[in-house]
């Protein structure tokens, strides 16, 4: 199984033109998109299509207010609504290009511990290729053998 792992690229298995957020987009904004599309992360580009972070649904939680707080429901709506993802993202994101070897994308997203990795091609994000991905792989190839 391993040399049949070695020999595809994630260009194979990935998602293609994965949903996009901006810098600006607010936190509820943001999870409102992962809620709706079922997804655990956004690849944050600038104006010019380039990658410059990743937030995650985590990310997402752990900026959320905890219960402790002694802010009314109101003052949280509003601080939550000027909050935006550049203020949380992952700046330094770990990726990996389609011609990468599904193998190799998986060893980072264990060495990392982390569940997706963008696919960045000349600066653009092309995809995302996560754990479910190469779960897919795994079961599909194993099928047909």
């Amino acid at each position: 199984m391993a040399s049949i792992l070695k020999q595809y690229k994630v260009r194979d298995w990935m998602t293609p033109n994965p949903i996009t957020i901006s810098p600006r987009t607010t936190l509820p904004e943001a999870h409102q998109i992962m809620k709706e599309k079922r997804i655990r992360r956004l690849p944050v580009v600038d104006e010019n299509g380039h990658l410059v972070g990743i937030v995650t649904l985590g990310d997402v939680r752990e900026a959320s207010p905890s219960d402790a707080t002694s802010l009314s429901i109101f003052e949280l709506n509003y601080l939550l609504a000027r909050l935006t993802v550049d203020k949380i993202m992952t700046r330094k994101v770990i990726t990996v290009t389609p011609d990468t070897p599904i193998y190799e994308a998986a060893r980072l997203m264990l060495e990392h511990k982390i569940g997706g990795l963008p696919v960045v091609e000349d600066g653009r994000v092309v995809g995302i290729i996560t754990e479910s991905d190469i779960f897919k792989m795994v079961v599909r190839l194993a099928a047909e053998e």
